[in-house]
């Protein structure tokens, strides 16, 4: 076989994979702006026995959630931020959307409440949000509104970050650096507190 017809085949090759890369892009760009179109519906949830007094109570069926689940709508309007947020971690959940981080309260409790997300799709703005924004958190039980305290840049075992906190605080995960090419190093942190006037303050 001669180095031209050698050349061309590598050629074709790279080109077959370069459409087929296109293509899975396409797709999970399209289900991406799907599930970003979610809109959660809001229904009163009942009072459990046991949860009078705290406004941050479970919502109904908080401890039952499947996997991929719809739990609500993350917005942070000063970076153009809207994401769907379903339950859980896994490669096909975060594929679809940001997830609530197993283990970690859910939206409408008191407590600190984990939620991830890819640096390269639904979490990418967060590269540009500062400490005092503004993030809301919309479930089927309301709307919870946080204002980011800070922010930093930790190792990827560092799960102190999601400890319980003694009060209602949202913590955002996702990779860093923002531009890095392949599995990033390190985990860029956004904790905020829920604003004064809110529920469980």
């Amino acid at each position: 076989m001669t180095n031209g017809r050698v050349l061309r085949w590598i050629e074709r090759a790279l080109f077959a994979t370069g459409i087929a890369l296109s293509a899975w892009c396409v797709a999970v760009l399209i289900e991406a702006r799907f599930h970003r179109q979610l809109t959660v519906t809001q229904t009163a949830v009942p009072v459990l026995p046991g949860d009078a007094g705290d406004a941050f109570a479970p919502a109904l069926g908080a401890t039952a959630r499947a996997t991929g689940a719809l739990l609500g709508r993350l917005e942070a309007p000063s970076v153009q931020m809207s994401a769907a947020v379903l339950e859980g971690t896994d490669d096909g959940t975060l594929r679809r959307g940001a997830g609530h981080i197993e283990d970690t309260p859910f939206p409408g409790q008191s407590g600190n409440i984990g939620i991830a997300g890819h640096r390269d799709t639904v979490f990418r703005p967060l590269r540009d949000i500062k400490i005092g924004d503004s993030i809301t958190l919309t479930t089927a039980g309301g709307t919870y509104r946080y204002r980011v305290s800070r922010t930093l840049i930790v190792g990827p075992d560092d799960a102190y970050v999601l400890d319980p906190t003694g009060k209602p605080t949202l913590t955002l995960v996702t990779c860093y650096p923002f531009e890095f090419v392949g599995h990033a190093p390190q985990r860029f942190i956004v904790q905020a507190t829920v604003e004064p006037g809110e529920p469980g303050r």
